[in-house]
């Protein structure tokens, strides 16, 4: 959902009591017209309509509203990448490709959620709901990379899954920032963002040894496909190492 949309609701309710969440619509409105760091609390509450003192009521200060954007952010980007992600079905590369677009757009379509979550030079342990939101998040890129991990061919070596997520999301995180915005920090690219991110983890796959071709996903190894939700890991590449 549009944060444009949940602003205009946030307003309307703001007049019965939501001074939370208008406080939170009009961050992000600033967010997506200044960036992360280009507004003050006192803008904030400005563009909310309300005292420079009123967000002391539900905030510490500008960080604390930036971390529950950054939480919400991490909150939708995960559902949308559990929902892409279906539990690798039909097959893990097919899975994996609709991951990848899903990434990207959630760049393009929310890009002031992207900028909070990404850009605001917050640490991400400076909230544990924060930090949690953002490693279940990453936990889907991982157990993504666990199956694609389960498919290198007998007798090649097989790479830590770790490391793929994080090569993966290195290179998803990258053509999304450049390339994928839904503002006017996307670059100009002669083939869609999709097309790219597609090729370039190809390339990456058929560098490890991996067959990228389609499968029928009885032939993939049901032994290595782990049952339940995404393992949440100690600490994702969002997080600080403790």
């Amino acid at each position: 959902m549009s944060w444009r949309k949940e602003e205009r609701r946030a307003e309307r309710g703001y007049h019965h009591g939501n001074l939370k969440e208008a406080l939170l619509q009009a961050a992000l409105g600033l967010i997506a017209e200044k960036g992360a760091a280009g507004f003050t609390f006192a803008d904030a509450a400005r563009m909310a309509g309300v005292s420079p003192a009123a967000p002391y009521r539900h905030f510490r200060d500008r960080d604390e509203l930036l971390s529950s954007i950054a939480q919400r952010g991490f909150e939708q980007f995960e559902a949308l990448l559990l929902q892409a992600w279906d539990d690798g079905r039909p097959d893990t590369v097919t899975a994996f490709e609709r991951l990848g677009k899903a990434y990207l757009a959630f760049a393009r379509n929310e890009p002031a959620f992207y900028s909070a979550m990404f850009e605001s030079g917050l640490p991400v342990d400076l909230s544990p709901t924060l930090q949690a939101a953002s490693e279940r998040a990453f936990a889907v890129i991982r157990a993504a990379a666990e199956r694609l991990a389960a498919l290198v061919p007998p007798g090649m070596p097989r790479p830590p899954a770790m490391m793929m997520a994080l090569h993966i999301w290195s290179m998803s995180h990258g053509v999304a920032s450049l390339f994928a915005r839904g503002d006017a920090a996307r670059r100009k690219l002669p083939m869609s963002a999709e097309d790219l991110l597609e090729a370039e983890v190809l390339i990456y796959l058929r560098g490890l040894g991996f067959p990228t071709d389609r499968r029928p996903a009885a032939k993939e190894p049901a032994s290595e496909k782990p049952s339940g939700p995404p393992p949440v890991p100690p600490a994702g590449p969002w997080g600080s190492p403790k």
